[in-house]
């Protein structure tokens, strides 16, 4: 299952994979909007991965089935102020 992925300009750490290269057909167009011009990153084959970097390896492939592309999303940022609570054992608000 081959697919291309690109990265977007506008918001850091985000990336669209889709089925075919510059095909954006089935991308939902106030998607796009907010993703800014799609940046080629690179082709790369599915059904040869054992894993993604940050993305669920079967996650992407059920949703480039059922919809045609898939967002990855960079990860939520990490509350220090909460992490250094909780490892002080201090209860947050």
């Amino acid at each position: 299952m081959l697919t291309a992925v690109y990265k977007s300009i506008k918001k850091a750490d985000t990336y669209l994979f889709v089925e075919k290269r510059d095909d954006f057909s089935r991308v939902p167009e106030p998607l796009l909007e907010t993703f800014g011009q799609p940046k080629y990153v690179m082709m790369i084959n599915l059904a040869s991965r054992e894993k993604l970097g940050v993305a669920d390896l079967d996650a992407v492939k059920q949703a480039l089935i059922d919809q045609g592309f898939y967002l990855q999303l960079p990860p939520p940022e990490e509350n220090l102020l909460t992490q250094f609570k909780k490892d002080k054992g201090v209860e947050s608000d």
